[in-house]
């Protein structure tokens, strides 16, 4: 198959990159499974961007660079913040149906959520991420430029070293080998442009926020094309995901904190039950950067032997609740938690992956004709921690800046691709290995390389995911291709990454914490990776 474009992942990342790029390109948009299953969908707090005249460019970028821990790029911070308003706009021109506000300048309703100087988030309800979603999945599924390769996963990104040439090739992506799930099939796509819009890796931990398809695949598949990685030490904890056994990664928004929710030592706790601790913790109680609130959670419930703390939001009426928090507070229901007259249980758990690809302002990789756009990336945006709703910002923007580069370039003519070799492969005799490693991996990377680390235990994690990669290549030379091996490939490969990073990094700053190195050094520096 061959396309002008061709993206790998269909989050709000790749969806703007395809809406940008069709009237004037052919684009595949591949997604592992159905357009709506990532990330994106699942986003609850909203967008932030200057919206408000009592707000500024300044205040953004500055609120930016504080939670980042002097790690974010200042010149890529400006550049986004200043795109901002341009993209809600761009974003509301398409549909979405953000929460109206009559009295507000713009029309729409804005929210504040932790490390943020002034209400600029824009939202629909407690769903944005699902009504940004669903409004554009239209515009892409009716749009005649664009071909949906749904159930389709990508293997790796096809390189120039994969062609067979008597003259030297330059290095460069020509596009994407993927397995229509269906069938089993492996296509290849030619492709001048390929961008990987893949998403984080939340699921290389036991407990994350995020949905089934964040298993860090266009990280991996970069990596193994030879592109440099960046701080993937820093994965941010979301301090409050629903603890109860019948929600899985149920996200309880930082918006509930930010209009007026507390955290509190629940019933459980004895002595001091009922109890609010953030202010023992931060000046900034529940709106302190969520590094600080995750562990700050994370120390009451280690100290106190707990599974959980409240988050009580129940002084507020319900009709405000209701207004605000619909979609939590159906939930909630469903699960017998009343949020009007109780508190709610969370617990912490992976969210956000802050590291990724390197990429400039244009999403170019270090690899000609490779780009990648959101969670999957490192622009300098994040630093050492993310400011909340500063993550759809950066897809739109950036999707939006890489569009407008690949369609200034001129056309590459593109030689023919090898097809998928399965010559020497056999199908999987025992998978229950694959079933095994994954437990294994994620257990381990959740007791390990969790909120708060040490070396002993980061040399552990490094001994196991030597071990298991080792069984996992094997396992890939001799048997055919599945979507759990694949998956499993990608997430011990960001497990390395992650462990890596965190081992090269001696100091404590933004999301990573060691006990062995408590401190801050005076020089912020990324922790760049690059493949032998």
């Amino acid at each position: 198959m061959k396309f002008d474009v061709a993206i790998v992942g269909s989050g709000l990342a790749g969806l703007s990159v395809a809406l940008h790029l069709a009237e004037t390109r052919k684009v595949a948009l591949i997604s592992k499974r159905a357009l709506l299953d990532g990330a994106s969908s699942w986003a609850q707090g909203g967008i932030a961007a200057v919206l408000d005249s009592n707000d500024s460019v300044e205040e953004h970028v500055t609120d930016t660079l504080v939670a980042g821990g002097g790690l974010c790029d200042e010149t890529a911070t400006r550049f986004i913040v200043e795109n901002g308003r341009a993209a809600i706009e761009w974003l509301i021109a398409q549909g979405v149906p953000f929460t109206p506000d009559p009295t507000a300048e713009l029309g729409f309703h804005l929210t504040r959520e932790g490390g943020h100087s002034q209400r600029r988030i824009i939202h629909a309800a407690d769903a944005t991420g699902h009504a940004v979603q669903v409004t554009l999945e239209q515009k892409v599924r009716n749009h005649p430029n664009i071909t949906l390769l749904e159930h389709h996963y990508a293997i790796d990104v096809i390189t120039s070293d994969a062609i067979e040439s008597k003259k030297p090739i330059t290095p460069r992506c020509l596009g994407v080998y993927v397995q229509d799930v269906k069938s089993g099939k492996v296509i290849t796509i030619s492709a001048e442009h390929t961008v990987l819009a893949t998403g984080g890796a939340g699921k290389v931990y036991l407990y994350t926020t995020n949905p089934d398809t964040a298993t860090g695949d266009g990280i991996a598949m970069a990596w193994r094309a030879g592109c440099r990685i960046a701080n993937m030490e820093f994965i941010q904890f979301h301090p409050t995901c629903l603890y109860h056994p019948y929600a899985k990664s149920f996200l309880i928004t930082e918006a509930v904190r930010g209009e007026g929710g507390v955290l509190k030592l629940p019933q459980t706790a004895g002595k001091g039950a009922g109890k609010r601790f953030m202010p023992s913790h931060d000046e900034r109680a529940e709106l302190a950067p969520r590094d600080i609130v995750a562990r700050a959670i994370d120390a009451e419930m280690k100290k106190r032997g707990l599974d959980y703390v409240d988050l009580d939001i129940s002084h507020k009426s319900p009709e405000f609740l209701k207004e605000h928090f619909p979609t939590i507070m159906a939930r909630c229901l469903e699960l017998g938690i009343d949020m009007t007259k109780h508190p709610i249980p969370v617990v912490p758990a992976a969210h956000y992956t802050c590291g990724g690809i390197i990429t400039d302002l244009s999403g170019r990789t270090d690899l000609p004709g490779l780009y990648a756009v959101g969670e999957a990336t490192c622009t300098g945006l994040h630093g050492a921690n993310r400011l909340a709703s500063n993550s759809l910002l950066e897809c739109l923007v950036l999707g939006r800046a890489a569009a407008h580069y690949i369609a200034e370039q001129p056309k590459q003519k593109i030689p023919a691709l090898p097809a998928w070799d399965e010559s020497r492969v056999t199908d999987a005799d025992e998978e229950v290995i694959i079933a095994n490693n994954w437990e294994e991996l994620r257990r381990f990377m959740w007791n390990y390389v969790g909120i708060v680390r040490t070396t002993k235990r980061l040399q552990r994690a490094q001994h196991r995911i030597r071990l298991l990669k080792e069984e996992i290549d094997e396992y890939y030379a001799n048997f055919r291709i599945t979507p759990d091996l694949l998956e499993l490939r990608n997430l011990v490969e960001v497990a390395s990454l992650i462990v890596n990073s965190a081992l090269s990094r001696r100091e404590s700053r933004g999301l990573h914490f060691s006990r062995d190195y408590p401190s801050t050094l005076p020089k912020a520096l990324p922790s760049v990776l690059s493949p032998d």
